[in-house]
């Protein structure tokens, strides 16, 4: 197993730079004292290039290669952002901020990046140019995007660009990755049902609107049984329902809330569709009007064919053909990086976490075991993408 004798020096340290960001969580696009330690430590690294402030809160690094015969740039992601949820581990580098805390292991992922960085500019033994990319608001705020919007590619140019998360209950030492659709479209619904509200007692004055919630919730689930393939994913789900404040009083209106998640842009767009048509006519049947708000935040993450096969060629290098499966089962969980991909060709691979709780869970944790592992990947990758003749 091919754990680089530099990044086994360094996982001390590392460890340590990973524990003070987990004591330390922030929320989406606030995570300054996140960004500033990242920019000081690859700045302390002698990282040639470290901008701030990309995306309101992100860090771009950029370090050449012994040379650069090639014309050639790859990007590196990493997430940086918590999730508002109380920690419950007891590890004695538990969060310090009550109501954060880094249960989906952005903060590991941000500390193998670094590591990768510092490495990177020991060595440059590659040819080419490495951007490495600290985003933040993955978990709903579409950091990804943000960056891209402001400048990202447009100010340094990839031609491949690649991301890393760890996988809960994979083994430490093995990777999975698949081509093709590998996380789901997030969508947000708002439903608005409105009828004519009046005494509980006196229904046949009223449209009541709860009638039409409840045949809605039951109507909407059709869509995936009867109105797309069997073959294709997609999950509806309402999850919220508001109305009324008292027992003798039929509310005016109903508010629903929910989520969609597909894994083809076509079934996204016919579920929007769908949705839209559903809410205004079923509410039109009992007498009442439906609004419907349909809000895209995620498009669906689509590992590039190629970048795939390379990703993989890298992690089986550093673990081993046996440890590294390339039959990696899609999952309706969401993941930024799409809107990077959708952009650049690319991919995502996952790094076994070993046994542990699951991601969003007051219980999880990142297992520093994994540093060694996730640091060589992203070294050898970049050896392997931009190699130079003569370099080691």
């Amino acid at each position: 197993m091919a754990v680089e004798n530099w990044v086994a020096k360094e996982v001390t340290s590392l460890t340590e730079f990973r524990h003070d960001l987990h004591q330390n969580p922030e929320l989406l696009y606030d995570v300054n004292r996140t960004a500033a330690n990242v920019a000081e430590a690859l700045r302390a690294a002698g990282v040639d290039e470290v901008h701030e402030g990309i995306g309101r809160t992100g860090v771009v690094g950029v370090i050449h290669g012994q040379t650069n015969k090639s014309g050639r740039t790859i990007g590196l992601r990493a997430d940086m952002d918590a999730l508002p949820i109380h920690e419950e581990t007891g590890k004695p580098w538990a969060s310090k901020v009550p109501g954060k805390m880094h249960a989906c292991g952005h903060d590991g992922h941000t500390t193998m990046l670094l590591g990768a960085a510092r490495h990177l500019v020991e060595s440059r033994a590659f040819d080419g140019t490495v951007i490495v990319i600290f985003q933040p608001a993955e978990e709903g705020g579409a950091g990804a995007r943000a960056m891209i919007e402001d400048g990202l590619f447009a100010r340094w140019p990839c031609d491949e660009v690649y991301g890393m998360h760890n996988r809960p209950n994979l083994p430490v030492g093995q990777f999975t990755i698949a081509s093709g659709s590998i996380m789901g479209s997030v969508d947000e619904v708002k439903i608005t049902i409105t009828g004519r509200g009046g005494h509980a007692a006196r229904p046949e004055q009223t449209i009541d609107p709860l009638p039409v919630a409840a045949a809605l919730l039951q109507a909407v689930q059709t869509i995936t049984s009867r109105n797309m393939d069997p073959i294709d994913s997609a999950v509806i789900s309402l999850c919220t329902i508001s109305a009324g404040n008292a027992f003798n009083v039929i509310p005016q209106a109903v508010e629903m809330t929910g989520t969609v998640r597909t894994l083809r842009e076509e079934v996204r767009d016919m579920i929007e569709e769908r949705l839209g048509v559903m809410v205004e006519h079923v509410a039109a049947a009992f007498g009442g009007t439906g609004k419907l708000e349909y809000i895209r935040h995620y498009p669906v993450t689509v590992n590039h064919e190629r970048e795939t096969e390379l990703a993989a060629a890298a992690a089986q290098e550093v673990a081993g053909i046996d440890n590294v499966h390339l039959d990696m089962p899609p999952t309706l969980g969401g993941e930024d990086f799409s809107f990077m991909l959708n952009e650049v060709p690319g991919a995502m691979i996952n790094v076994g976490n070993g046994p542990s709780a699951g991601l969003h869970h007051p219980l999880y944790d990142f297992n520093d075991d994994v540093i060694p592992w996730g640091c060589s990947y992203w070294t050898t990758l970049v050896r392997q993408r931009l190699p130079a003749a003569g370099l080691s």
